[in-house]
């Protein structure tokens, strides 16, 4: 039998991924009662007795073990919660009883924003890891050690597992049984609770939200033209000649503002357009590629798919109302 001990520490627990994470590892359990066999998963709650407001009610978990009762378990797994900057301090021994079970051979696994008290045990430094796409620019500020692969769903490097959004928490559990009991228990799983586990990437729900929190003025103002004019052939000699600079040193200083090469910036908020133009569904594939200003379909299908994940035709069945 392979004992699970969800982690929960820290405020404002996200009930579905605690729960759905249990539910995945029961219906496995199911898998084998059914088969005749003994249930292999010991699923247990680790922490301190806590509670939260949730809209007009209180969620509370009681009677949960505390880490130093328990000298040894199979798997740790620490749910989503709002991330929070005093991690490190806050729950410094719950940590450190964490990177002490791996050390002794433990699995030890995050899901979505749980990636935080992950990282903060160390346990990810130099390591690929995952979280929730929208947490990643405070997650990189605070953990510059980890090395965060935000096109990923699940990553698994020695012993070490991450997710990303809420919903990715069900892949990576189904990771977790088929790597313990094989594929047809992962399936068996997938089939009653309804999942679909060949989700691979997160690119396809990411929202390009124009990274802005930068104080360079100048640099906004192009943001801005570019977010204004994305049906326009707009190049970077073009952007630099709007500012009075030469391409070089615009290049560099629109990069240090925003983390990204202008060229980079254009193609991201002409897809961003593409891919709402595309959730509509009142326009044809074509119709959308010229209104974001391109004029190749082989071009405009490749950066699209590079950025989103799926081709064009792929999301629009996916997300169009």
């Amino acid at each position: 039998m392979k004992q699970i001990s969800f982690l929960l520490v820290g405020g404002n627990l996200k009930p579905s991924s605690l729960f759905g994470a249990i539910e995945v590892f029961e219906k496995a359990n199911q898998f084998l009662k059914e088969k005749g066999e003994p249930a292999y998963y010991d699923i247990q709650l680790v922490g301190e007795e806590f509670g939260q407001p949730m809209l007009n009610s209180f969620f509370s978990l009681q009677s949960l073990k505390h880490p130093g009762e328990i000298k040894k378990t199979d798997c740790i797994i620490i749910p989503a919660f709002d991330p929070e900057e005093e991690a490190i301090t806050k729950y410094a021994a719950a940590l450190n009883w964490v990177a002490d079970q791996h050390r002794k051979g433990t699995e030890v696994a995050s899901l979505c924003s749980g990636a935080f008290l992950l990282a903060a045990s160390g346990l990810l430094d130099g390591k690929p890891c995952s979280t929730h796409w929208r947490a990643a620019d405070l997650f990189k500020k605070m953990f510059p050690k980890a090395q965060l692969a935000m096109d990923k769903i699940i990553t698994d490097h020695q012993g070490v597992y991450t997710s990303g959004g809420t919903m990715s928490a069900f892949n990576l559990c189904l990771y977790l049984v088929e790597k313990h009991l094989g594929r047809e228990a992962a399936l068996f799983c997938t089939k009653l609770m309804q999942l679909d586990i060949e989700r691979h990437s997160q690119s396809p729900f990411q929202i390009f939200t124009g990274l802005k929190k930068h104080t360079d003025d100048i640099i906004r103002d192009i943001q801005e033209f570019i977010e204004m004019n994305t049906s326009e052939k707009i190049t970077v000699d073009f952007l630099a000649d709007k500012c009075n600079m030469d391409r070089v040193n615009f290049s560099r200083r629109f990069k240090k503002a925003t983390k990204l090469p202008p060229i980079d910036y254009i193609q991201q908020i002409k897809i961003e357009a593409a891919k709402r133009a595309l959730e509509k569904g009142t326009k044809n594939i074509n119709e959308i590629m010229y209104s974001v200003g391109y004029i190749d379909a082989k071009a405009f299908r490749t950066i699209f798919k590079k950025i989103s994940g799926l081709s064009p035709t792929e999301y629009k069945a996916k997300f169009s109302h």
